[in-house]
């Protein structure tokens, strides 16, 4: 039988607990994909919570998602910092994988920044490297029966039927694509639409190729539930991909993607994303409101 989702009071005693134990009170959240928990390193004056010693909060078990909620400061700003997430192939219903958000909400919390690892399918568009900002979406997990919004809703997070036509904050893409010129690395950031598979397998080449032909440029296996719910809490978002493989279409292809290929090349490029990300914070206070008073 499928574990109830969380109600309003529910996620309030979460975020309850946590204000409790944190002097803290953030204004920004940033949720880590693969290899990128280092955007937890840019925090000063942090305090951290490990995510088993938080009362109903899920535990990551994926390599290269740390497992703690980092408090800090990012250029002035109080943030909070997921390092590590929740995946639905772990095993958890889809809402849970998004209920942080909604207990970053109860925290105060205005804007969200969210990375991921990903599989880019546009070779046309897409380099290994690559950091694309994520435009739209498919949430091919969602339309096919597995929305993180289905279920009773409160309308203290927000309205029963959501638009998502606007879930991405362009202002801020500009405002990233400024602090990528500052930085020199203008040329990797791209643009496009992500598509959320389930996993936890890769892709087949026959399922890459429909991808492309419904309109995905990137896949991976996150992201949408947080950005929906984030953006359904009435959050700002900023989504980036760091494209860490090219997909294989080619079914006579003897490679094969692998986990520690997408570690290694979010490894590469993380202090370039730091850096632009960090830019990002300090150009774009005025988007996430939550210039510093």
């Amino acid at each position: 039988m499928e574990e109830e989702k969380y109600s309003y009071d529910k996620i309030k005693d979460i975020a309850d607990y946590i204000q409790s134990r944190t002097s803290q009170r953030p204004k920004l959240g940033i949720i880590c994909g693969s290899g990128l928990g280092g955007l937890a390193d840019l925090l000063t004056d942090t305090q951290e919570m490990d995510y088993t010693s938080i009362p109903g909060f899920p535990v990551t078990t994926v390599k290269g998602h740390g497992g703690k909620l980092v408090f800090g400061k990012l250029e002035t700003v109080e943030c909070v910092c997921m390092k590590g997430r929740f995946h639905f192939y772990e095993g958890y219903p889809i809402w849970k994988c998004a209920a942080p958000v909604q207990v970053m909400k109860l925290l105060g919390v205005k804007g969200l920044i969210v990375t991921n690892a990903a599989g880019g399918i546009n070779s046309a568009k897409l380099n290994l490297g690559d950091l694309m900002l994520i435009t739209d979406h498919i949430n091919l997990v969602g339309v096919t029966g597995n929305n993180p919004l289905r279920g009773a809703n409160d309308e203290r997070f927000g309205p029963r039927f959501p638009a998502t036509n606007a879930v991405y904050s362009k202002d801020l893409q500009e405002v990233f694509r400024k602090a990528a010129d500052d930085q020199g690395l203008l040329s990797v950031v791209k643009e496009g639409t992500y598509l959320m598979a389930s996993g936890p397998t890769y892709e087949s080449p026959a399922e890459l190729k429909w991808f492309k032909m419904i309109g995905a440029d990137a896949v991976g296996m996150s992201t949408v539930p947080e950005t929906v719910v984030a953006s359904y809490c009435g959050m700002v978002v900023l989504g980036i991909s760091l494209i860490t493989n090219i997909c294989i279409v080619d079914i006579e292809s003897t490679d094969t993607p692998n986990h520690a290929e997408v570690l290694e090349t979010a490894n590469m490029r993380a202090k370039d994303l730091l850096n632009i990300v960090r830019l990002t914070v300090r150009w774009g206070q005025h988007l996430w409101n939550i210039e510093d008073k």
